[in-house]
């Protein structure tokens, strides 16, 4: 199962999020969307990555893949609705800044390992319920029960129990300071990190979390999809639990950057 993950991580975290892959762009916004993309891939020295759109209002965006060669990027209508020329920039140089760093590759095989783990609490349930707590109805209710069953019947029991908890740690093991590190890439691609804290404010401000993006693959994002409390504090508890960092000090890095930048200059 991990195997197949890490081959197929990326393909199954897009197809989680129903994204169309962009080839021919089919109006203004969407070529804009690409020549963003393009130019951020010159500014970051890598290879294009490619392009995919989810059918979401609220806007997001993440990337994934194994490698730089391997990489996409997909952001969500309400994204390129939400955010002007500048700031799709700084949000796109920073996927690019996560793909640079080779986080995409750990973070997709998270996602694609979360997946794996639901999978076999649902075939587990499938087997004992569907199945064989079924059939032993029907065999007449034989005094002490198939052993093989009981077995598999603690083995779900952990798993479902477990899955929310393996899940959230799984995520919180990629360190929230990624998200500071993407920022300042970001900031070193476009020259402009004000943009960037611009377009993070709109995203935290917007109101809806993104349907499209399950809880799985939220630590992907460049914000929380999911919209939980945890993600908006300080501290030893959020620091445990929050899958990204404080949005308050997110952008108050960025503008004391553009600030420096601002007085280097004049």
């Amino acid at each position: 199962m991990a195997a197949y993950a890490w081959r197929s991580g990326a393909a199954q975290v897009l197809k989680s999020t129903n994204a169309r892959e962009i080839i021919d762009p089919q109006n203004e916004v969407e070529r804009q969307y690409v020549n963003v993309v393009e130019e951020m891939a010159i500014a970051s020295g890598l290879p294009r990555p490619r392009i995919w759109l989810i059918d979401d209002p609220d806007p997001n965006a993440f990337a994934t893949g194994r490698d730089a060669l391997s990489a996409h990027v997909a952001v969500t209508d309400g994204l390129l609705l939400t955010v002007d020329r500048d700031e799709l920039q700084a949000v796109l140089a920073h996927e690019m800044g996560h793909i640079k760093n080779l986080d995409v590759r750990l973070m997709t095989l998270l996602a694609a390992l979360v997946g794996t783990i639901v999978l076999l609490s649902d075939g587990l349930w499938r087997v004992l319920f569907r199945g064989g707590l079924r059939g032993g109805k029907r065999g007449g209710g034989k005094k002490g029960g198939n052993p093989l069953l009981l077995i598999l019947l603690v083995v779900w029991v952990v798993s479902w129990i477990l899955a929310p908890i393996i899940v959230r740690f799984l995520a919180l093991s990629v360190s929230r300071e990624r998200e500071y590190l993407a920022d300042a890439m970001s900031a070193q691609f476009t020259r402009n990190p004000l943009a960037l804290a611009s377009a993070l404010e709109k995203i935290e401000h917007a109101a809806e979390p993104t349907k499209q993006i399950k809880r799985g693959t939220a630590h992907l994002c460049i914000v929380d999809p999911l919209g939980r409390s945890a993600n908006l504090r300080q501290g030893w508890l959020a620091t445990r639990f929050a899958t990204h960092p404080p949005m308050a000090v997110r952008v108050a890095r960025l503008k004391a950057m553009g600030y420096r930048a601002a007085k280097a200059t004049s």
